[in-house]
């Protein structure tokens, strides 16, 4: 006897969703795409995501603290002036990279260096334990010195052939994506990195849904890839990570994993105030 069995073909997959996506909060030239409260808590360790654009007079900022996180600036457009921990002062121009792992504390600033528009992000990385109250780190890369694979630039991580020399401080890629309309291009991420997000800088892109300036879009969580479609020219960001295991405890201008971890931090950023002042730089 014949055992006749009906081979069924698999439904076809399904493009990794988006599962929540946002216009963020606009205050000046500054709009907040991501923040603790809302997808900083889904897309941990990437915390904050602040998306700038202004044109105008260039201005000089205050110097201001934090502790327990890392930021990393990516400048599009323009140049910022910047003055690090230590004082040292410099200019970051388009296409740049400024990197400060904030550890147990300290106080940084910077401003516009010029006339004119200036276009970037500035992302907040939640530190994990081992470093939210290490040593503090401050580099800047020029534009010459962001490694870059095909239309990615990696700001943070390695992507293809491409690997940035800052020592992410947990699984993470940050990368910088330039698309001609009509263009595709495939993001995998590595094993592991299960959070998934992107913003778009300008134009639009279909991943499979549209998204446009000033759209962040948080992926659902998996090892799938994405395809991007450029439906114009556009630039956006991406970042993908191992998921950060911590709470997220916070500071005005600080994110620890504890509570402990918090009072230290702050305790040490209230000490260099205190010695700021004494020096006549506050």
């Amino acid at each position: 006897m014949t055992t006749l069995t009906q081979s069924r073909s698999s439904p076809p997959r399904l493009a990794r969703a988006i599962v929540q996506r946002t216009r963020g909060r606009t205050h000046g030239p500054v709009t907040r795409l991501m923040s603790p409260s809302d997808l900083g808590e889904i897309l941990k360790p990437f915390v904050f995501l602040d998306l700038f654009d202004h044109e105008g007079a260039p201005f000089n900022g205050a110097l201001h603290p934090h502790s327990g996180i890392a930021t990393l600036t990516w400048l599009a457009e323009g140049a910022v002036s910047y003055i690090d921990p230590d004082d040292v002062r410099g200019t970051l121009p388009a296409g740049g990279v400024e990197w400060m792992q904030a550890g147990r504390g300290m106080w940084h600033g910077g401003g516009l260096d010029k006339a004119g528009r200036t276009r970037g992000f500035q992302l907040w990385i939640a530190l994990p334990p081992a470093l939210e109250l290490g040593p503090t780190i401050s580099l800047y890369q020029g534009p010459e010195d962001v490694p870059q694979d095909g239309p990615a630039r990696v700001l943070l991580g390695r992507y293809g052939s491409a690997s940035n020399a800052i020592a992410s401080p947990s699984p993470i890629n940050y990368l910088a994506v330039r698309l001609k309309a009509g263009e595709r291009w495939r993001y995998q991420p590595p094993a592991g990195h299960t959070v998934l997000w992107a913003a778009i800088a300008s134009g639009v892109l279909s991943a499979p849904d549209d998204l446009r300036h000033g759209d962040l879009a948080a992926f659902e969580p998996s090892s799938e890839a994405v395809e991007f479609v450029a439906l114009a020219d556009t630039e956006f960001v991406l970042g993908s990570a191992a998921p950060h295991a911590h709470d997220l405890v916070l500071g005005y201008y600080s994110v620890h994993t504890s509570p402990d971890a918090l009072r230290d931090g702050e305790a040490h950023i209230s000490a260099i105030r205190t010695r700021l002042v004494q020096e006549g730089r506050l």
